[in-house]
């Protein structure tokens, strides 16, 4: 089976492609905080964690807060109080999730509305304990698709995407143990992170397919964890970066796809996995920058359940439609693997920061600073395919 093919036009000026970089990054204490917060404790709320992610970036980057005059803030956080909290004078600032907020620093940067881009991320959602699906979901989100369908009992984005993997199944033959890979996959990868909350929890395929199931043929592990923390990443202008006297990560090219028709519905989900939209967005960014799915040193998927990872690797062509399972067998995406797959563990096994520590994975990486180094590593692709938007970033070094 082929994914199905959407014709696009040249896009004649992708003048956003390798003009801005990173040169900063940092996180708060995920492990530790998880630990403190399963204890009945708060470590802080999420402007704190947003704090402490903040500050290790801009030492991270060699430069003081006061060179920051664009900020953008994920979606737990208010823009004009972080700016007060943070002690930051943006002239100009958004809210964004962690995709959109590398795509619109870039666009900031192109423009000239500032030059130096701080993004921080905090979310509390474990000591809070937020519900991302039951009755307390209904309603409170963005996604009305908890209103619609509540009276049914489909509340929670794990049952929408146990419906997508069953469908996948029955129609390529694809199975459960083909599943199990992203999961053991990713928790070897954690098992080198000092940072991963699952670091010291070993999960084999036998293991994983007698756990429990949360919603069938989802299993516990194939869900994200829910955790408190922050991210921070500083984003400059290429060759400003360049005389930071730091090696900077570009962000070689990015790409959005959206499908919004019927995305209150299950139907842009369960009808093609988002393969539409996959087609469309990998067209985008290899075409821009000559790259394709073979020249990925590694590849970073968000992965709020593991079925996200098959989805992608069909529908970007990292291997035919229905060949995900038999690709990742014989390709290997875990540690020593040819196509290493979510190198600090994701969201399964490392935290649950909604996009926004694979990003900085992605820079770790191609800096030679992460947990396990995947040699030689000079290009990364992210992809996120969420809600009814497909993105993909990729960045490089030179």
């Amino acid at each position: 089976m082929n994914a199905p093919q959407t014709k696009i036009e040249a896009t004649s000026d992708r003048s956003l492609d390798n003009i801005s970089a990173v040169v900063g990054i940092g996180h708060s204490d995920w492990r530790a905080d998880y630990a403190a917060v399963r204890g009945g404790g708060k470590p802080t709320d999420s402007y704190g964690y947003g704090a402490v992610s903040l500050k290790r970036a801009l030492a991270d980057a060699g430069i003081d807060k006061s060179e920051i005059d664009g900020l953008i803030v994920g979606s737990p956080t208010s823009y004009e109080r972080a700016s007060e909290l943070y002690g930051l004078a943006p002239r100009w600032g958004m809210q964004a999730d962690s995709s959109q907020a590398i795509v619109a620093a870039m666009m900031a940067v192109k423009s000239g509305l500032c030059e130096v881009v701080a993004l921080v991320y905090g979310n509390d959602q474990q000591s809070a304990k937020v519900q991302y699906g039951g009755p307390q979901a209904m309603g409170g989100g963005s996604n009305l698709s908890y209103v619609y369908h509540a009276p049914f009992g489909l509340t929670s984005q794990g049952a929408l995407y146990a419906l997508m993997q069953r469908r996948h199944m029955e129609l390529t033959g694809a199975t459960e143990s083909d599943l199990g890979q992203v999961s053991v996959g990713q928790r070897a990868w954690a098992s080198h992170n000092p940072a991963a909350i699952m670091k010291d929890r070993p999960l084999s395929l036998e293991s994983y397919l007698s756990s429990r199931y949360i919603a069938e043929p989802l299993h516990l592990s194939d869900y994200c964890l829910i955790n408190d923390g922050g991210v921070a990443l500083i984003i400059m202008e290429k060759s400003r970066a360049k005389r930071q006297g730091r090696k900077p990560v570009t962000i070689k090219t990015a790409a959005r796809y959206d499908l919004h028709g019927g995305s209150t519905t299950l139907r842009p989900r369960l009808m093609d996995f988002y393969h539409t939209g996959h087609t469309v967005v990998s067209q985008q960014i290899y075409n821009a920058v000559g790259l394709g799915p073979k020249d990925m040193d590694a590849l970073l998927v968000y992965d709020s359940f593991s079925c996200h990872i098959p989805f992608a690797l069909e529908g970007f062509g990292f291997c035919g439609i229905g060949e995900s399972g038999a690709f990742m067998r014989e390709t290997g995406i875990g540690p020593g693997g040819k196509l290493p797959i979510n190198t600090h563990g994701g969201h399964l096994s490392e935290s649950y920061m909604q996009g926004w520590a694979h990003q900085i994975e992605a820079v770790r990486q191609l800096r030679g600073e992460a947990g396990l180094n995947v040699p030689d590593c000079r290009n990364i692709q992210y992809i996120s395919d969420v809600v009814g938007r497909v993105y993909s970033i990729i960045y490089g070094v030179e």
